[in-house]
């Protein structure tokens, strides 16, 4: 399916945003939204959608390291649900497990002060998440 693919890190009050390249080639982080609740989330990641030309969306799954879910990956794959039914578009779920740590060391490397690295933690951790999801699927064609 041709378009653009939107990576979502779902966090409790933030979330790290990135967008795929049309061919779903490159993941570049394009930013985050801090929200209250569900309802406006929701809206601006419908909003988003649309504007960006989207056609899938792909949230990250927080399974733990020992590979059992907790709350987060409940939510996770509840919201996930409701962006689907919501938004008509093929929801991916996709194992977050290090995608944090790994924005976070990539952040680091790049010698970004401390409140730098976490106003674009959560997009760097998005892109990492979506990279992840697009070379997959890559492999799989």
């Amino acid at each position: 399916m041709a378009g653009r693919i939107l990576g979502i890190d779902l966090g409790e009050k933030r979330v790290g945003l990135a967008l795929s390249d049309p061919a779903g080639i490159i993941a570049s982080p394009i930013g985050k939204i801090e929200y209250h609740d569900d309802a406006q989330l929701l809206r601006e990641i419908e909003k988003l959608a649309k504007d960006s030309g989207v056609t899938e969306l792909v949230v990250g799954l927080p399974i733990r390291t020992s590979g059992l879910k907790g709350k987060q990956a409940e939510r996770a794959e509840a919201f996930s649900k409701i962006l689907q039914e919501r938004l008509g578009l093929p929801v991916h779920l996709w194992d977050e497990r290090m995608s944090t740590v790994a924005a976070e060391r990539s952040l680091l490397e790049g010698d970004l002060s401390r409140n730098k690295r976490k106003q674009i933690r959560d997009q760097v951790a998005a892109s990492i998440i979506l990279q992840g999801f697009l070379e997959s699927r890559r492999n799989l064609y």
